[in-house]
């Protein structure tokens, strides 16, 4: 089983990715990935997981060295479009703006009808 400094100095040759570039993506310095790779210290929880990411492995393969069992990946489904479904909904939506728009005019027909709104007068 590989050390944890291997196992980081492994992950980050497969990403063609030199101490420095690593340790900028971290915003560390690069001695303090020389250090983790040479074993002489550890990186915290938070580097942990920065390093994870920046990596693109889990913390199990990063610390333990293990491969995932399984990689979920997503799957894309093309689905079918049903244009009569897309024009009946549209016809919908028009059909709810047009009788919107109706209330509104009714109910501003009303409003000057009892006198509410419209004309005002300055006496």
């Amino acid at each position: 089983m590989k050390t944890f400094s291997e196992q980081l100095k492994a992950l980050r040759v497969a990403k063609s990715l030199s101490q420095e570039e690593l340790a900028q993506k971290l915003f560390i310095s690069r001695q303090s990935i020389s250090k983790w790779e040479n074993g002489d210290a550890t990186p915290d929880m938070e580097n942990l997981i920065t390093l994870a990411t920046c990596l693109e492995v889990s913390l199990d393969e990063l610390v333990l060295a293990k491969t995932p069992e399984v990689r979920i990946e997503r799957v894309f489904e093309k689905k079918k479009v049903d244009i009569k479904e897309l024009i009946r909904l549209y016809w919908i939506i028009v059909a709810n703006v047009l009788a919107t728009l109706l209330i509104i005019f009714l109910i501003y027909c009303f409003l000057n009808l009892i006198g509410v709104w419209g004309t005002t007068s300055l006496n």
